[in-house]
């Protein structure tokens, strides 16, 4: 069973060593399941945080919680996707292909466990696909294109499909974990759907040894399928995630050797890294940090008049990206291109249609777009009003606390209105910025769930997704309605990427884009990484024979080869 230990909480002199017991030696053999979080060996224990904003409360991978790593060092997926490559390479499955235009066959990997002893097998990717049929899970939406799931024998799987949607079913075998046959088909729905899930069963490098207010321990299994299979071994024994308390807080035992590895904005970091020679980062320069997401301003298109797209253009020219890039985060990220599209898809932008209908900061060039669409500024007061004179006054909500998004939304806030757009930045607690993305109940905001993936065809599923829907969960928070871009996003997703109209269905979809302007991309957030060499090295960087791989312990990046991070560690020599 998991065990519980007393509380604690970290303070900026204390922290990680203290609580690790701060020897350095083998732990003396035995059991390593069997030590508590204060004897685990420093040189065995890997301290990481930036993923985890409060006490780890479940670890259910269905509607996963704040369990750090839950998904890729407990729960696996069926192949990974590498963003270097844009390849999927098997994992759970040794292969898949599709044996017919409507008959995707799986080959699972003989000789994978899960942590209880039993089998990995056919029946389990067969539970594991069906239980998509409940309307609460997340990756519901296969059913309407997926009609049956034959068991072939103990380790093949034939999936019947009423529509190749090839992009989308790629999608789902990097993705979405496998399950436990055995142990969730014992479950009601509900507690499939809402349980704790304690004690996890799992088939990945680690099981979850115990957890605190504070912190979540992971220990490492002896019987990881990959070790034989792949040559593959984490080098960690025990993972500690800390929950992030503060930037300071994290800066100051980042620079003690206290945490390993940090995965949140830390402002500022390239200085210390300046005059700490044991911290390091992806870069080492601007941008320091590999891009992850678009971040974008998401207008509400059921408000006047965000719901003209000449005065969405208005503001895409009227904000200066760079300057956020500069002056918020000091080059520690990258603007983005106009497409939205992350630097991975480079090879699809379309020179064209962004010469045609893109957009670069130009205030004046905001101003006649909006002249132009009838916007005027009738009573003086330096801000425009709606085509009916109504005034014009929108709240830009950011989650309280990100110091970085704040300062990013007063940027943007202060553009527009020098545009004649009068935006007031306004910081809200993060669930209810949540509430209100899931609502509509807002007027402009940011979001960034626009990410890394092994096809574009998920970037425009989250612009253009229909029906729209009471509460959006997961995609079009702007609520747009253009059928037609919603049909290219469907051919696309059933398009083959070496399809010669895979780039025609891209070129479209980049001109309804940027045309609609459904949201506008301003910069691509980093994949937030600062490391201290002082106890593990050989981090992932783009220097030398570094390992080229995401450096970040969030959960869906260990899907993206994050998971060969911990294989490649090594100790100073």
């Amino acid at each position: 069973m998991i065990r519980r230990r007393t509380l604690f909480t970290i303070t900026a002199g204390s922290a990680a060593l203290a609580a690790a017991g701060c020897t350095d030696d083998g732990g003396g053999g035995g059991d390593p399941a069997d030590l508590s979080m204060n004897e685990f060996p420093r040189n065995e224990t890997l301290y990481s945080t930036g993923t985890a904003w409060s006490p780890p409360s479940d670890w259910n991978t269905v509607t996963p919680g704040e369990a750090t790593g839950l998904n890729g060092l407990g729960y696996e997926t069926l192949f990974l996707f590498d963003p270097n490559t844009t390849e999927l390479t098997p994992w759970l499955a040794e292969s898949g292909e599709w044996t017919e235009e409507l008959v995707y066959t799986l080959k699972l990997r003989a000789g994978v466990l899960w942590s209880d002893g039993e089998q990995f097998t056919a029946d389990d990717v067969k539970y594991t696909v069906e239980l998509g049929q409940v309307e609460a899970v997340p990756y519901h939406n296969i059913w309407d294109w997926l009609s049956a799931v034959e068991v072939v024998d103990d380790l093949t799987v034939a999936l019947t499909f009423t529509e190749a949607r090839h992009q989308e079913w790629n999608n789902f075998l990097w993705a979405e974990q496998m399950l436990p046959e055995h142990v969730f088909s014992a479950l009601s729905e509900e507690e499939i759907l809402t349980g704790a899930n304690e004690d996890p069963v799992v088939t990945g490098p680690y099981t979850v040894h115990s957890y605190d207010q504070d912190r979540l321990a992971w220990v490492k299994r002896d019987d990881w399928w990959a070790t034989e299979a792949l040559g593959l071994e984490v080098q960690p024994t025990f993972i500690v995630d800390i929950v992030n308390t503060s930037n300071d807080v994290t800066l100051n035992l980042m620079a003690q050797g206290e945490i390993d590895i940090s995965n949140n904005f830390l402002p500022g970091i390239q200085d210390l890294i300046a005059s700490n020679p044991d911290l390091s980062t992806y870069f080492d320069g601007p941008p320091y940090m590999l891009s992850a997401n678009t971040a974008m301003l998401i207008p509400n298109t059921t408000i006047e008049p965000l719901d003209d797209p000449e005065f969405r253009r208005a503001m895409a020219f009227a904000i200066d990206g760079p300057k956020i890039v500069d002056s918020v985060y000091g080059g520690l990220v990258a603007a983005a291109s106009p497409t939205g599209l992350l630097p991975i898809w480079e090879q699809y932008y379309d020179q064209a249609v962004l010469d045609e209908v893109g957009f670069s900061y130009d205030v004046d060039q905001a101003k006649s777009i909006l002249a132009a669409a009838g916007y005027e500024d009738a009573d003086g007061d330096g801000f425009v009003e709606t085509k009916g004179g109504d005034p014009i006054a929108f709240k830009l909500n950011v989650p309280t606390g990100w110091t970085d998004w704040e300062e990013a939304a007063r940027s943007m806030a202060a553009d527009l209105q020098a545009a004649g757009i009068n935006v007031t930045e306004e910081f809200i607690d993060a669930g209810a910025v949540d509430d209100a993305r899931t609502t509509g109940d807002f007027q402009l905001m940011l979001n960034n769930w626009s990410g890394t993936s092994h096809t574009p065809w998920t970037h425009y599923r989250y612009l253009f997704e229909l029906p729209v829907q009471d509460n959006q969960t997961v995609a079009n928070f702007s609520r747009w309605t253009n059928e037609e871009a919603w049909t290219l996003t469907q051919q696309l997703a059933a398009t083959a990427s070496d399809d010669p109209q895979y780039q025609a269905l891209i070129s479209q979809l980049q001109r309804h884009s940027l045309v609609d302007m459904p949201a506008i991309p301003i910069w691509y957030n980093g994949a937030w990484s600062q490391v201290n060499n002082s106890v593990w090295t050989n981090w992932p960087a783009d220097a030398g024979d570094a390992p080229k791989v995401f450096p970040s312990m969030w959960n869906s990046l260990w899907n993206m080869g994050a998971i060969y991070m911990l294989t490649e560690l090594k100790h100073p020599e």
